[in-house]
């Protein structure tokens, strides 16, 4: 008689076996749903008892549209005697009568996403093959509790916040005022699996890349935005939002994900940053792979790959509109995630910052990272993905340029602290916030953090910036009393120039306060000044100026004898 299956179990139950051994047991549904590099097990009736010397027993996974032994796309499974680790194989270990149990070991590199199964059964002798399709499918996720896997976190604590951790804190607001927001990333509600295998399926990575976290990261960062492939979010920073939902609306990214699944595609309306943010942390612990949302307070937006913020002024010492492009955003949000660089020197694994707000395109398209955070810290930005863009987020000097009568730019000044402040995301196990910039960069003022700075502008589009050294004799600061500006109170700023210098010194101290939206992008100019300053050796001023705005920015300038100064 013909071997035939009758039916298969693959224990995929939400209290099975399975879904409990590779922690998928608080996904939505009663498919099986497993963890790659891990044995799973299944259960087959037979139409008579096996005779493992006359039958042979074959596995098959399908995935993609175009299934490939060679691109690890069409897996075939055979029954062994023993399971040997980084392969697909399978054995019996348990037969009874017309039933046998199996367990099946997967690789730790294979690919993940939505499976076909199918099972094929024949006589050693018999050509004829029987094959049962027990019309069910298998999800393969990355594994970080596996050691061979690129995204493994050996932190059983860690693994519980960055994988298995349904809801967060994202952090907003300024340094002096931080402020919180609960997110529900909902990774196991029910159709989110579902919509993240969609954005899987509707990007342009082949089925075969999907093995590499490097990759899938990437494309995430790609597809959660609109631009270039239709993706999830439309960005909008303009204030309307009447044909959609506006950013601070959102709490939660269930809605987000099932609305473009059940659209077919449909960009949802509207998102910044917090929201790319939290979907994309939604999308990466869906998917297996460890997540965080990072907040950046005061970050630079580089628009120029110089590595360097940059400020332009005319003859006269009046900003140049047109060309002040860089922008330093109160904060923003991204996503660290986590995994092994096997493409990059040794050391920068761990955690990789992405970014899924639409802002500077890396390699012609809408995304950003995954970035090593060991080599931003080091000024390492010559390494793959997008660091020198991270790097002057959160590292770059703000340089000052004043345009010659000749149409040159001349560096008169550099604020070495400007940016890269109170990087945040949630403590591990708690609701309280992590400090984080240790991880991004040395202590600011610091030999090492100096050292990454110069290292990085080497390989931005203005490496001479720093080769030669400006003496800077006169110190300028801007103080603000208290957490900073409410709204609807008065601010007051303290200008505090002192001399350092053996010599006295006459300055012209120009000041403007504007109106600045959190993206760091100016408005209107509400207030501008001038003061005459004469200095003794080693002797202070300060200036007080009251401003009645909830969010200004404040630009100015000190000429001092020749030479101009610039905060």
């Amino acid at each position: 008689m013909k071997l035939k299956v009758c039916s298969v179990d693959l224990l995929s139950s939400r209290t099975g076996q399975n879904r409990k051994e590779h922690h998928t047991d608080l996904y939505h549904g009663d498919e099986l749903i497993i963890r790659r590099g891990q044995t799973f097990q299944m259960e087959m009736e037979l139409n008579r008892p096996y005779d493992p010397d006359t039958d042979k027993i074959l596995l098959e996974l399908k995935t993609g549209p175009l299934p490939l032994v060679s691109k690890g796309t069409h897996v075939i499974i055979p029954l062994v005697d023993h399971l040997e680790d980084g392969r697909w194989e399978a054995k019996i270990t348990e037969q009874s009568d017309n039933k046998i149990k199996l367990s099946v070991n997967s690789p730790a590199n294979a690919v993940v996403g939505l499976y076909g199964f199918t099972v094929t059964s024949r006589h050693v002798k018999n050509e004829t093959a029987n094959t049962h399709n027990p019309d069910k499918n298998i999800v393969i996720v990355f594994n970080p509790w596996c050691e061979e896997d690129t995204v493994f976190l050996d932190d059983e604590e860690q693994r519980k916040e960055y994988v298995l951790n349904d809801t967060g804190r994202i952090y907003y607001g300024t340094e002096k005022q931080i402020g919180a927001r609960t997110w529900n990333f909902g990774q196991f509600h029910e159709g989110i699996l579902e919509a993240c295998l969609f954005i899987l399926e509707k990007s342009d990575m082949p089925p075969s890349g999907r093995g590499d976290p490097i990759n899938v990261v990437r494309v995430i960062s790609a597809m959660i935005n609109v631009q270039d492939d239709l993706g999830v979010l439309v960005g909008n920073w303009s204030g309307n939002y009447s044909d959609g939902v506006s950013p601070a609306a959102w709490s939660s990214s269930v809605e987000i994900l099932r609305k473009y699944h059940s659209t077919g595609g449909e960009p949802v309306k509207y998102g910044q940053c917090w929201v790319f943010s939290g979907v994309t942390t939604t999308v990466l612990r869906c998917l297996g792979i460890p997540a965080r949302s990072v907040t950046n307070f005061q970050s630079a937006h580089d628009t120029d790959v110089s590595l360097t913020t940059d400020v332009y002024f005319d003859e006269k010492m009046e900003p140049i509109d047109e060309l002040n492009s860089d922008s330093v955003w109160n904060f923003h949000v991204w996503n660290d995630c986590w995994m092994a660089r096997p493409d990059l020197p040794p050391g920068n694994g761990g955690w990789q910052a992405v970014d899924s707000t639409p802002q500077e395109t890396s390699q012609g398209t809408f995304c950003c990272g995954p970035a090593s955070l060991s080599a931003i810290r080091s000024g390492h930005v010559y390494l793959k993905h997008d660091a020198p863009f991270v790097f002057a987020e959160v590292n770059s000097d703000k340089i000052y340029w004043q345009r010659n009568l000749d149409g040159t730019f001349s560096q008169v000044h550099s604020e070495k602290k400007a940016v890269g402040h109170c990087i945040s995301t949630k403590a591990v196990g708690s609701d309280d916030r992590e400090d984080i910039t240790y991880l991004y960069k040395h202590p600011e003022g610091s030999e090492e953090e100096r050292i990454a700075v110069e290292t990085a502008s080497r390989y931005g589009s203005k490496p001479e910036v720093y080769s030669a050294p400006i003496a800077e004799d006169v110190c300028v600061e801007v103080k603000m009393d208290g957490e900073g500006p409410r709204i609807g109170s008065d601010a007051q700023l303290r200008i505090v120039v002192k001399n350092m210098s053996s010599q006295p010194r006459r300055a012209t101290l120009h000041s403007q306060a504007a109106v600045m939206y959190y993206t760091g992008v100016l408005k209107n100019a509400i207030k501008k000044d001038q003061i005459l300053v004469e200095l003794l050796p080693n002797e202070g001023f300060f200036s007080v100026g009251f401003i009645s705005i909830g969010t200004i920015s404040f630009l100015g300038c000190l000429r001092v004898t020749n030479r101009p100064m610039y905060f």
